[in-house]
């Protein structure tokens, strides 16, 4: 969504290899590596925190290269996905923080235009989401139910 939004082009990075190749210095085994995403998930980590967490404190560089699942496939089999995708939890904590700001700061026009932003890429997101069979076909975002939605 970079160029909708703004007129910047996205960042360039790089990229992991187009073939998972599976280190030989790690001496996780998939079974292993499994548990200690459960474990991590209980801590109520995100996914993204699960794999850097893996990354940083276990030595584990890809996830889907030792087991061949996903973070997210895993926490599926074991019952503790999070009930939202993370990006759609991560804009409606955006839009949360913004909606405190702008009670303060009832003038803010670049804020009330930052709101209509957020908004528009939480339909977008959602309207994909329920495409793909992530979100329920009937799901809707309330902004004034948003903070039960997230927990904060």
């Amino acid at each position: 969504m970079a160029r909708m939004y703004s007129r910047a082009r996205g960042k360039a990075g790089s990229r992991k290899p187009s073939e998972p190749v599976k280190p030989v210095w790690v001496s996780y085994k998939p079974k292993e590596i499994e548990q200690l995403v459960v474990k991590l998930a209980k801590t109520e980590l995100t996914p993204s925190q699960i794999g850097l967490a893996l990354r940083d404190t276990y030595g584990v560089p890809s996830v889907k290269a030792l087991s061949e699942k996903k973070i997210v496939q895993i926490l599926k089999e074991n019952n503790a996905a999070p009930v939202l995708p993370e990006s759609m939890s991560a804009l409606i904590k955006r839009h949360i923080k913004l909606m405190k700001h702008l009670e303060q700061n009832k003038h803010d026009e670049t804020g009330k235009r930052g709101e209509l932003l957020i908004q528009s890429k939480i339909n977008k997101l959602a309207k994909y989401y329920k495409r793909k069979g992530l979100l329920a076909e009937n799901w809707q975002y309330d902004k004034e139910k948003a903070k039960l939605l997230i927990g904060s």
